[in-house]
């Protein structure tokens, strides 16, 4: 897939099917043996459903079913088969998919805007999960009487990553995102190849984690973030010298003061090789920079930086402690451009649950306190924030970004794209069993590139469209609009939705 750039042209979306034979759904279609091929269900489905088979039809992507919902439509096959052989019911399978964060429902509408480029039809809630906090007890305030009808091309969701007034290059992003750092290592070549595609096709950014910088992506330079953990593997001054932005991973969201942690069965001989390290033996990123304790020590870093590199923006990846705005006002006066706020609820399957559930401050609590505190001290406008950390739909995207966030980085929405199934077993041995999150060559195989890339930016999409439909409704006409704007949010706990003069969504 081109860039942006090169083209002159947005990409499109393209259905891109499920690579499996029968794609997990919610609802479960089946032709009894009563079933005389009379050829009725292919003709009457609008959705694809079925095909024509040479005894019977063939029931080849139930996931798109409609489910139990279409009973009311005319063409509703179960009631309009002439001998009654179409059975429908709710796929045990389904029931138990996911996970309280990343429910069913939230997994297969992902799928559906992977594959389409749109949002589901089917009766699926693709705004939230089921967590019981968090983004899922937040919604948006809108009026009860739209203003004037703002035309989709008068709305613009491009942000700017520098704001500092530096010599530095003016780079905007035509999304409010990018995507995080997944290493070479922690997921496949594949996977990480297909990501860096996608934001290059996208005119957005995809980091390389800490895990190096693989010939692979050398194509897509224009397009890379190169990170600087504290291991410093695969980090290189060449490397350093062909991106437009450096990261600082100084810590992150799921595991802040315990450092990175690669096991050794996804250390291959090609890992250990871009890493400098042995293969088969685990590998571990120190907490902290231990050349870096006091803010003067940050700033020594990043003058490294743009010393090595006179084109490069600076972006500083933080976890979220009680004094987050503290840190980040820090990385401003060290000449940071952008700071990543990574919240509790992202990270890797590496990350120990005492971890990643208790330790670092949820997003949603980090923003505000970073926003508020940049505002008093009258810095907010001359630095990038970006919240991640447990973002999976566009509406948690936009909720961040009404909280205070400029706009939001990106991982496992990216994988759920290529379905992953929340198995939880990505640092384990051989790794996903889907061929996201593994260093095995075998099971790399399972994942083609084009496909890949396809399905992230299908996905990503269907997100500018759901944010432009949320910022017409809110009477905007620009993303930047909507940043810290908390009087447009309500928290159900702490509000009755009978006293909000507006629409809860």
């Amino acid at each position: 897939m081109s860039c942006k750039e090169d083209t002159g042209s947005y990409p499109k979306a393209q259905t891109m099917p499920s690579r499996f034979r029968h794609a997990l759904g919610k609802h479960r279609v089946t032709i009894g043996s009563a079933c005389n091929n009379c050829g009725h269900c292919v003709a009457l489905c609008p959705y694809g459903v079925y095909k024509a088979g040479s005894r019977r039809p063939k029931v080849i992507a139930e996931h798109l079913c409609l489910g139990l919902s279409c009973s009311q439509n005319e063409f509703y096959c179960v009631s309009r088969c002439p001998v009654q052989a179409i059975s429908l019911q709710l796929n045990p399978s389904f029931e138990v998919l996911g996970d309280r964060r990343w429910t069913a429902d939230l997994l297969a509408s992902t799928w559906h805007m992977a594959e389409t480029g749109r949002l589901p039809y089917q009766d699926l809630n693709y705004k939230i999960g089921d967590s019981g906090g968090g983004f899922d007890r937040i919604r948006f305030i809108f009026p009860k009487q739209s203003s004037k009808e703002i035309p989709d091309d008068a709305i613009s969701t491009a942000i700017e990553l520098n704001r500092s007034g530096d010599n530095r290059p003016n780079i905007a992003i035509p999304l409010p995102l990018y995507l995080g750092g997944m290493s070479f290592g922690s997921v496949s070549i594949v996977t990480m190849l297909a990501r860096v595609r996608a934001a290059a096709a996208l005119g957005t950014f995809c980091c390389t984690g800490e895990g190096g910088y693989p010939d692979e992506l050398v194509p897509y330079d224009d397009h890379v973030i190169t990170q600087v953990a504290t291991g410093l593997f695969g980090v290189r001054e060449e490397t350093i010298k062909r991106v437009r932005i450096v990261e600082f991973k100084y810590a992150q969201g799921a595991k802040p003061g315990l450092g990175g942690h690669l096991l050794g069965d996804k250390v291959t001989p090609a890992v250990a090789a871009m890493r400098e390290a042995v293969a088969g033996n685990a590998l571990f990123s120190p907490f902290p920079f231990h050349s870096v304790y006091s803010v003067e020590d940050h700033k020594k870093h990043v003058d490294w930086i743009k010393e090595i590199n006179h084109k490069a923006l600076v972006a500083v990846k933080v976890s979220t402690p009680t004094d987050v705005d503290m840190v980040v006002v820090g990385s401003f006066y060290a000449g940071a451009h952008i700071v990543q706020l990574d919240g509790s609820y992202g990270g890797t399957g590496a990350a120990p649950d005492i971890a990643k559930k208790n330790i670092a401050m949820p997003i949603e609590y980090a923003v505000p306190k970073v926003h508020t505190f940049l505002q008093a001290e009258g810095i907010r406008d001359k630095i990038t924030v970006i919240a991640s950390g447990g973002i999976r739909t566009a509406y948690d995207m936009a909720k961040i970004i009404a909280m205070g966030a400029d706009g939001v980085c990106l991982g496992t929405a990216d994988l759920v794209a290529l379905e992953c199934i929340r198995c939880h077993h990505c640092e384990s041995g051989r790794g996903c069993a889907r061929g996201i999150a593994t260093t095995d060559p075998a099971l790399t195989k399972l994942i083609e590139i084009e496909w890949a890339t396809q399905r992230i930016v299908n996905m990503y999409l269907a997100w500018q469209r759901q944010l432009t439909d949320i910022l017409k409704r809110l009477g905007m006409r620009n993303v930047t609009e909507l940043v810290g704007r908390f009087d447009l949010l309500a928290h159900l706990d702490y509000i009755k939705p009978d006293e909000v003069e507006g629409e809860l969504n």
